[in-house]
C-alpha cells in the first residue's frame, strides 16, 4: 500500500452537525481538505465516512497518518 500525501502537518478544525455524515479524504489529494472530492479514484485509497454523535468542533487529521481514522491523534508530530 502506498503512503498518502500529507495534506497538512496540522489538523483541520471543522464544525460538524450530529448525525450528518461527512467523508474524510484518506489519500491527501482532495482540493476540499479535509473532505473527499473524488481525487482518490484510481488509487487504493477510499474516503472514510464519519458521523458525529454531537454537534460541535472536531479536529480532522491533516497528515493522513492518524491511527484514529479521520480524527487527529497527534501523528503529525512524528512526521
Amino acid at each position: 500500500m502506498s503512503n498518502p500525501i500529507i495534506a497538512s502537518r496540522t489538523p483541520f478544525a471543522e464544525e460538524v452537525e450530529a448525525g450528518t455524515t461527512v467523508y474524510w479524504c484518506s489519500c491527501g489529494k482532495s482540493a476540499s481538505q479535509p473532505f473527499c472530492d473524488g481525487s482518490h479514484k484510481g488509487s487504493e485509497f477510499n474516503p472514510i465516512a464519519y458521523t458525529p454523535e454531537a454537534t460541535g468542533k472536531v479536529y480532522f487529521c491533516g497528515c493522513k497518518h492518524s491511527k484514529k481514522g479521520p480524527l487527529c491523534d497527534g501523528s503529525h508530530k512524528t512526521l
